[in-house]
């Protein structure tokens, strides 16, 4: 049975009726944001459920209602260009290559 789609919703009542279609397993997620707002995002089983997600009424960030909560992440330390710079070179090369520098400089200068 070959059947074209095209035009229709994923959610359309005339979509799912059809025997064709065989949806993977789901889970219906519940979350609730500060302002009160409850709301189900539906999941398949083999996905990672996030701990949070933004309302989709007023945008603020919501927890789930099951009281699942995720692990903390460390936020990452911020790399700056001496940080990056001070892996690849020593102090010594870094001052070898500064006097080098320093010398074209002067010169083009006269």
């Amino acid at each position: 049975m070959n059947q074209a789609f095209r035009g229709y919703n994923m959610n359309s009542p005339r979509f799912l009726r059809t025997s064709a279609v065989e949806l993977a397993p789901r889970e219906e997620i519940g979350f609730e944001c500060a302002n009160g707002h409850t709301f189900f995002i539906m999941f398949a089983l083999e996905a990672n459920f996030p701990t949070d997600w933004d309302c989709p009424r007023c945008g603020a960030a919501s927890k789930r209602t099951d009281g699942t909560v995720g692990e903390v992440k460390q936020p990452r330390k911020t790399r700056r260009h001496w940080d990056m710079l001070r892996e690849r070179r020593s102090i010594a090369e870094l001052e070898a290559l500064l006097a080098e520098r320093l010398a074209e400089v002067r010169k083009e200068r006269g």
